[in-house]
């Protein structure tokens, strides 16, 4: 957004322990979702399956919950000054069919994924009493709804892995992408490396070399696309012996977030008829 001059209003989210560069995420939108979820006895982390984004624009036409900071979100987001403009925050996956209504034009989506276990091992760190198995399902429903709730939208697509492998080209592919399929407006800048070197930590793409290697001496669970796709064992706090119905539902979430991993990866997952994982 920075290197290519795309508007993201303010105030954002700022840096924290876990992401130094900063979230980048509109405060207002970010806490009229909140909001959204409330009003539905879901949070962020839970019940997020459930939410009904037709419920959600019923109490605000309603006015049974509060829109101060969705007021604030729109200002930024319907003010033609801002296109183009990049509006970021997870929880748009879950909420986006809520505001589309609420919108003066409709959006283009980039789409982007990560590794469900890199994922779910960051949250695990970060919040408290988080298991892997739920974060390996948050990262199914979050994907799941993503695409679901973007279907009639023009998408674009690119993944964590893809942009740090080359995120110079990579980052360019995507604006021009948005600019010719979706015909969001140019960005007002070009991408220099510089820009890049900002933000991209070059020891994330020697790590994830090593990290191959070293995945590639585990045990393989199962092979997806023609073999192109390897599911590899994880590391687990728990064995089948000590602990084993715990063990197997965590290891059953992981087949399936890499099922669905895998199915990014040849893009059957973005297809309107996918059949998404069932989740208890």
């Amino acid at each position: 957004a920075t290197g290519l001059g795309y508007h993201t209003g303010g105030p954002l989210i700022g840096s924290a322990f876990d992401n130094e560069k900063g979230f980048f995420e509109l405060v207002p939108a970010v806490l009229q979702n909140d909001e959204f979820m409330n009003k539905q006895r879901i949070w962020w982390n839970a019940g997020v399956r459930e939410y009904d984004y037709q419920k959600a624009l019923q109490e605000k036409k309603e006015g049974h919950l509060t829109f101060a900071q969705g007021k604030k979100a729109l200002a930024v987001l319907n003010n033609p000054d801002n296109i183009p403009y990049l509006q970021k925050d997870p929880r748009m996956c879950i909420t986006l069919q809520t505001w589309l209504p609420l919108l003066k034009s409709e959006p283009a989506v980039l789409f982007t994924y990560r590794h469900p276990l890199e994922v779910a091992q960051s949250l695990k760190r970060r919040e408290n009493d988080f298991t892997l198995e739920h974060g390996l399902r948050l990262w199914i429903v979050y994907n799941m709804r993503g695409v679901q709730n973007s279907q009639d939208l023009c998408r674009v697509t690119t993944s964590n892995e893809q942009v740090l492998a080359n995120p110079l080209q990579e980052v360019k592919r995507l604006a021009k992408e948005l600019t010719q399929k979706c015909h969001v407006a140019p960005p007002p800048d070009e991408l220099k490396q510089e820009d890049v070197d900002k933000f991209i930590d070059t020891t994330l793409q020697h790590n994830g070399a090593q990290q191959k290697a070293e995945q590639a001496q585990r045990t393989v669970l199962a092979l997806h696309n023609d073999g192109k796709c390897k599911v590899f064992e994880y590391d687990s706090e728990y064995t089948p012996e000590d602990n084993p119905n715990t063990y197997q539902r965590e290891l059953e979430m992981y087949r399936k977030a890499m099922k669905v991993y895998c199915d990014f990866q040849s893009g059957a997952a973005y297809e309107a008829n996918y059949e998404w994982p069932e989740l208890d």
